[in-house]
């Protein structure tokens, strides 16, 4: 089903990002991935993905060993599968991160942290960092809010460089003083995963680039930039929301222009840009989001120039993590393959 048919699909892909849930593989799973993604499928679109980039022109526009996947974008597949299953997938797609959306398996019990890190790193996947939740009312929630201390605990048993957050800042509302209590917030973990050796994280949606309610000439996201500690908040920016969020937002509420460009927030601050969500839309300006979100490289975003504008900056080649991502893809498997295949084919313009 298309994330556009839902009533407020922004909304709904907020509340329902949860812990992933997996079993054990076994003949069963066996026949499930072997009609999903037959191995000549997913050796196939990775051989011609090389061929394609043999014949091009410039290198390769994806650094090496920086291809990654939000896993919840695999959610199905690791709750009928189990996470080794779909590692494997992953391998033989040619990936070398995963970014997790939960850490448990579903009805065949739970997988210790050091069990799913080894099983990870067996197919030459390098976690690199986990979505958490923000706040919640229940005091034994897991989220940075209420139990910090165990969210970094497990980001350590994983070996994780990077452990954010796919929430909003709008726990206090939407004004410019709400905005910055957020940024409180986030300062706080922040300094404490600092203390542990990783970088705490913010995932955006396009709400972010809306204006404030009490003050409409200001835009949210320049209030978290502005008043987080670069040194302590990083950003984790999925360029399909930042688009949109162009789209929604390039005039403020009085309908005076307010134009901006995603890419130039990265290209001011690069260093705050530790990692990136690399997911596709087709343009569709009867849509109240501007895009319907398609595999990557079926769309209109141009990745040649946004991941070549960022990784041609000095000293910022391998400084990036590009996670491919898809919230309801119609087959998953089908959409990590191509989008890797994609992605590898893209070469840099000479």
């Amino acid at each position: 089903m298309s994330r556009f048919s839902q009533p407020d699909p922004e909304l709904t892909h907020r509340l329902s990002r949860r812990g992933m849930l997996g079993v054990a593989a076994g003949a069963t799973a066996a026949a499930l991935l072997g009609a999903a993604a037959p191995a000549t499928a997913a050796t196939g679109d990775a051989g011609a993905a090389t061929a394609s980039g043999a014949k091009g022109r410039g290198r390769p526009v994806l650094p090496p060993g920086r291809l990654g996947i939000q896993l919840y974008s695999l959610r199905d597949k690791v709750s009928t599968l189990g996470f080794g299953p779909v590692f494997a997938e992953l391998e033989k797609y040619g990936y070398d991160e995963v970014e997790f959306a939960g850490y448990t398996q579903g009805s065949a019990g739970p997988i210790t942290l050091a069990q799913l890190k080894r099983l990870a790193r067996s197919h030459g996947l390098n976690p690199i960092g986990s979505h958490v939740g923000y706040y919640s009312s229940d005091p034994n929630a897991y989220t940075f809010a209420q139990n910090l201390t165990k969210v970094l605990d497990d980001a350590q048993a994983l070996g994780l460089k990077h452990i954010g957050t796919a929430a909003g800042p709008f726990r206090y509302g939407s004004t410019v003083d709400a905005c910055k209590r957020a940024a409180e917030d986030f300062n706080t973990y922040g300094a404490a995963a600092k203390a542990r050796g990783m970088k705490f994280y913010q995932h955006n949606h396009s709400e972010e680039f809306s204006f404030a309610t009490d003050n409409p000439k200001v835009r949210l996201y320049d209030v978290l930039l502005k008043e987080t500690d670069p040194d302590l908040v990083y950003l984790e920016m999925d360029i399909y929301w930042a688009y949109v969020g162009q789209f929604r937002f390039s005039k403020r509420p009085d309908g005076t222009p307010a134009p901006f460009e995603p890419l130039n927030y990265v290209l001011r601050q690069p260093d705050r840009y530790p990692l990136f969500h690399v997911k596709d839309g087709e343009s569709d300006p009867s849509n109240p989001y501007g895009y319907r979100m398609v595999d990557v490289g079926d769309g209109d975003i141009d990745y040649q120039r946004f991941i070549s504008a960022v990784t041609r900056l000095r000293g910022h080649r391998l400084a990036h993590h590009w996670q491919a991502e898809h919230d309801n893809p119609a087959e998953s498997l089908t959409f990590a393959r191509r989008s890797s295949a994609h992605l590898h084919s893209l070469r840099e313009k000479c």
